[in-house]
């Protein structure tokens, strides 16, 4: 197989030079007793971009939103969010995992209000906020449902609400559609984009997905197996809005086949 040589692309669409550095991590290195987990990673997270990590499983995605989200600590190097070493939880990050964890005692209304009973919001500000959330995933009228009378794309837009009713500078989405079934999946993606275009929150997206991390994002950031190291940052010059006619459009593909090439020779047996 022919060698690629995407692992040095730093490049980024003309239009990303508009965004600023919002998260900066700086020589990362994660060990868990011998085990190293994630290998000097350096990377920058431009202001209001979607960015998607994707890379073989147990290189340490999920690792990495972890010490984003504050979850974890005793890393060697820095994380910086606005320009501030962050060490621990911040209320400028929402979360959403692979299992929407909603509260099944709750309706939907006060799952989504959580995070701001939490953090002690005003009950009017995050109420008004929260039924405007609710409008944006498509899950207005539902406000009064718990969350066994959802289908499960319904229980990740509540999870996509509730992470961002108290207004955090970035969302983190570990696997948020894995569970989902194809057709399910990409219309979540679908709902996703139109969130993001209306919320213009910094991304922070892991998938195991090809083609959903070049569909949703801005960058893919491609991880070698453990330990994880960053092996291309390859820029999605692609339009937008998006939607599904574009999974069959040549560029599209382009982007694909490529970073399939950096995944396939990282993972190659040594000759």
């Amino acid at each position: 197989m022919p060698q690629t040589h995407v692992a040095e692309d730093r490049s980024e669409p003309a239009s990303s030079k508009l965004s600023k550095p919002l998260i900066q991590i700086d020589d990362l290195n994660v060990y868990y007793g011998t085990h190293h987990a994630l290998k000097s990673i350096n990377v920058e997270i431009l202001e209001k971009r979607a960015n998607a990590f994707i890379g073989p499983s147990g290189c340490g995605k999920t690792t990495l939103l972890r010490i984003i989200a504050g979850l974890e600590a005793g890393f060697g190097g820095t994380f910086r969010l606005a320009g501030e070493k962050v060490n621990g939880p911040s209320r400028d990050i929402g979360i959403v995992f692979q299992d929407a964890t909603l509260l099944p005692w709750r309706t939907v209304l006060n799952n989504v209000l959580l995070p701001a009973q939490v953090l002690r919001m005003s009950e009017a500000s995050a109420k008004a906020a929260a039924h405007r959330l609710l409008d944006l995933v498509g899950l207005k009228g539902f406000e009064d449902k718990y969350p066994h009378e959802l289908s499960g794309g319904m229980r990740q837009r509540v999870a996509i609400a509730r992470a961002l009713v108290h207004d955090p500078a970035v969302l983190l989405m570990d696997e948020p559609f894995g569970s989902l079934d194809a057709l399910t999946r990409e219309n979540m993606g679908l709902e996703l984009l139109k969130i993001w275009d209306a919320a213009r929150k910094t991304v922070f997206l892991i998938t195991h997905s090809i083609s959903e991390a070049v569909f949703l994002s801005d960058r893919v950031i491609v991880l070698s197996p453990r330990p994880g190291r960053i092996l291309a940052e390859i820029a999605i010059d692609l339009p937008r809005p998006r939607n599904l006619d574009l999974l069959s459009d040549e560029a599209f593909g382009i982007y694909t086949r490529r970073i399939r090439r950096v995944l396939d020779a990282s993972t190659a047996p040594p000759a």
